[in-house]
C-alpha cells in the first residue's frame, strides 16, 4: 500500500505532536510544511526531512503530491483552510476547536458533506486510553444511564499569551482552549445527548499575571506578555434533553493551590473518575466497591493519545475506518462553547429549542 502523503499547516507549538506522530507512522510520508514564518517552517522541514516548505497554505493545497493535511493554525483560520483543503480533495485533521464561530463550523460541515474526503476534528482526549477503556464499560451498561458529570481544567498560572490571549484570533480563552477538551470528553462519554440549555459565566479578574516570578508555565510560540483580551475563568452548566447535566469550569489563571484536571461521571448503576486517574465506583452485594482498571495509562498520556489520534486519522484517510471525531461533532461542541459565551455576555440562559 502506498504511503499517505501529509502536509502540516501551522508550525507552532501544538504542531510538534502532529509532526512527531506522523513521523512515527510507517505508512505516512511527511511531504510539506507551511507557516507564515518561513524560518519556523524551515526548521521543521530540517528536523523531519520534509521536502517542501510554504508560507501560503493555498500553494500547499494546490500540490497534487499531498493527500492529507493537519491544520494547526489560529482558530480564526480553521474554517477557510479546512474548506480549501476539502475543495482541493485533501483529507483534513483540524485541531480543536473546529472553528472560531458556529457559522464557520456550519460552513465547514457543508463542505465536508459535499466531499468524499475525511474531516476529523482534533478531539484528542477521545483517543486516550483511559477514555477508551471507560467508554467500553459505559457502552456495556455497567454505569447505567449517565445523569451528571462534573469537569474541571484549572490552571493557577497558565495564560499562554500570543494568539491564545487574542480574542480576535482565538475566539476566547480557557473555555475554547482547554475547556473544549473536557466538555467534549464528557459529552462523548455521555452518548452525545442533544443540548437543551446552557448557562455560563466568565471572569476577567487577574489578567495574564506576567508579573509572577519563579514559576514557569506553557507559553505560545508567539508569546506576548502585554496583550490579553480573553477570560481568566469560565464556568458553565449544560443541560441535555435526556435530563442529564454537565458542570464545567476552566481557567488560565486563578488563586489556587495547584493546576488540576478532574473529570467525574455519575450513572444509575455506577460512577467513574477519569481524571486525574481512571477509577469506577459501584455497589456489589450491598457493598460500595471501587474498580481500578489495570492499564498502562490511567491518566491522559499526551504523546500516546496524539499518536492514537493520528493513527486513526491515517486509517480513515486510507479507507480502513470511519472517524470517531466527525465534523458534526465539532459543530455541536462549537454550539455549546458559543452558547456559554453568549450566556455570560447576556446574563441569560441560552436554550436550544
Amino acid at each position: 500500500m502506498s504511503k499517505l502523503r501529509v502536509g502540516i499547516i501551522g508550525a507552532g507549538s501544538i504542531s510538534d505532536m502532529h509532526f512527531q506522530s506522523y513521523h512515527n507512522h510507517p505508512e505516512v510520508e511527511l511531504m510539506a510544511v507551511c507557516d507564515l514564518k518561513k524560518e519556523r517552517a524551515e526548521a521543521k522541514a530540517e528536523q523531519y526531512n520534509i521536502e517542501h516548505v510554504y508560507t501560503d497554505y493555498k500553494a500547499l493545497l494546490a500540490s497534487e503530491t499531498i493527500d492529507a493535511v493537519s491544520i494547526c493554525t489560529w482558530n480564526n483560520s480553521h474554517a477557510d483552510i479546512a474548506i480549501a483543503a476539502l475543495t482541493n480533495d485533501k483529507h483534513v485533521l483540524v485541531e480543536k476547536p473546529l472553528t472560531k464561530t458556529v457559522e464557520e463550523a456550519i460552513r465547514v460541515q457543508q463542505a465536508a458533506e459535499q466531499s468524499t474526503k475525511t474531516l476529523q476534528v482534533g478531539f484528542v482526549r477521545r483517543f486516550a486510553t483511559n477514555t477508551t477503556v471507560l467508554k467500553r464499560f459505559i457502552d456495556a451498561g455497567d454505569l447505567g444511564p449517565l445523569y451528571y458529570a462534573k469537569a474541571s481544567s484549572l490552571r493557577v498560572l497558565g495564560n499562554p499569551g500570543g494568539w491564545f490571549s487574542d480574542i480576535e484570533r482565538s475566539g476566547g480563552g480557557p473555555l475554547i482552549d482547554i475547556g473544549v477538551h473536557i466538555i467534549d470528553m464528557c459529552w462523548y462519554l455521555m452518548g452525545k445527548p442533544k443540548v437543551h440549555s446552557v448557562t455560563g459565566s466568565m471572569y476577567k479578574a487577574l489578567g495574564n499575571r506576567s508579573n509572577i516570578e519563579y514559576k514557569s508555565f506553557y507559553q505560545a510560540a508567539d508569546y506576548d506578555p502585554e496583550k490579553n483580551t480573553v477570560e481568566d475563568l469560565a464556568t458553565a452548566m449544560i443541560k441535555f434533553d435526556n435530563g442529564a447535566t454537565l458542570a464545567v469550569d476552566a481557567s488560565f489563571t486563578l488563586h489556587g493551590k495547584e493546576d488540576k484536571t478532574e473529570v467525574h461521571l455519575f450513572g444509575e448503576k455506577g460512577g467513574a473518575t477519569i481524571e486525574p486517574s481512571l477509577s469506577l465506583y459501584t455497589e456489589k452485594h450491598d457493598v460500595l466497591t471501587e474498580i481500578i482498571p489495570k492499564i498502562d495509562a490511567p491518566t491522559f498520556d499526551f504523546n500516546e493519545s496524539f499518536q492514537n489520534e493520528i493513527n486513526h486519522f491515517v486509517a480513515c484517510a486510507s479507507g480502513q475506518q470511519s472517524t470517531i471525531a466527525p465534523v458534526e461533532d465539532g459543530v455541536e461542541v462549537m454550539k455549546i462553547l458559543a452558547a456559554i459565551y453568549e450566556s455570560s455576555q447576556t446574563g441569560k440562559e441560552i436554550r436550544f429549542d
